[in-house]
């Protein structure tokens, strides 16, 4: 099974956070499926880190490649389809990068890890 990570689900994982479901936990610990996370939660990541608002224990440059690295984490880059339907998307929710979040699953009709009740008003599969 392909899964999409929502931005906090990734960062929860890769810290061993309680606040991830165990449902989740397992999702993506499971060596059968294949785990994506967009390119746009790795720059929402960057931002965050960059103007102070999210700490990391090293530079991003060195940890989140590490990171991808060893947890077998693959990245979905943004493709025209996923902006077009990004832009048709109703507003249940504001978030860009959520959004943009959504309009892959959409496009690749993948589940997302989430607990953000909101991607449950769209019509995708969500995870938790």
């Amino acid at each position: 099974m392909r899964l999409l990570l929502d931005t906090h689900s990734f960062l929860w994982y890769i810290e061993d956070n309680d606040r991830l479901s165990q449902r989740a936990e397992q999702m993506i610990s499971n060596i059968d499926n294949e785990v994506l996370l967009s390119i746009g939660s790795l720059w929402e990541i960057a931002i965050k880190y960059g103007i102070g608002k999210l700490s990391l224990s090293r530079a991003f440059s060195e940890f989140i490649p590490e990171q991808l690295l060893i947890n077998e984490i693959d990245v979905l880059p943004i493709s025209l389809p996923h902006l077009a339907t990004y832009t048709e998307l109703p507003f249940y929710h504001r978030d860009p990068f959520d959004r943009l979040i959504i309009a892959q699953a959409m496009v690749e009709d993948i589940p997302v890890v989430s607990r953000d009740k909101p991607f449950q008003e769209y019509s995708i599969d969500v995870i938790w």
